[in-house]
């Protein structure tokens, strides 16, 4: 895995990734949530809870979202949202390897810090199978169900913020040795 990773490492490779990113992401706000959102009322949907969510709200989301807007959410938001989980994994994935060879700190410990974008990449396809599941139940939820699905919500956001983070710091000791010389 290493080596596959520190292979694709490039700024070329990075910039494509984002950019495809960047597309899909802007599909997202300007197209699929708002059809959904303008069912939701002032909840936010199951994807935008980052500390998770319990049997009571998903009830009650599912329920004034109704028919149509569970049928957007699962036909029109949950398809692009398949797409983004890997290219904003890939993405971040490549660009934290990228700062860590330019520092050449690819290596262990740091090569680790790689391995949280997969982690939010797993997490967030677990959370979409999971409203996937959720939508078609729906009357018929199961509380360990949604229990479950929320903790893979607070696992995405914590992962993807660790990855954030480590992409700043990184980015910024970058630029800061890179002024240095």
């Amino acid at each position: 895995m290493k080596e596959l990773i520190s292979k694709n490492s490039s700024g070329k490779n990075v910039l494509i990734f984002a950019i495809a990113t960047g597309i899909v992401y802007l599909i997202m706000p300007i197209v699929t949530m708002p059809k959904v959102m303008q069912f939701a009322g002032e909840m936010k949907i199951l994807d935008l809870l980052p500390c998770g969510y319990n049997l009571e709200y998903v009830n009650a989301l599912f329920k004034m979202l109704g028919e149509e807007g569970r049928h957007h959410y699962l036909y029109f938001q949950i398809p692009v949202d398949m797409i983004f989980p890997l290219l904003l994994t890939i993405t971040n994935c490549l660009l934290i390897a990228l700062l860590l060879k330019k520092q050449k700190l690819f290596r262990n410990p740091f090569i680790y810090l790689c391995f949280f974008p997969l982690i939010s990449g797993i997490a967030d396809y677990a959370e979409n199978i999971g409203i996937i599941r959720m939508l078609i139940q729906y009357p018929d939820l199961i509380k360990f169900d949604v229990k479950i699905n929320s903790l893979f919500s607070i696992v995405k956001y914590t992962s993807i913020t660790i990855s954030f983070m480590a992409i700043i710091v990184l980015g910024v000791l970058w630029g800061v040795k890179k002024k240095k010389v």
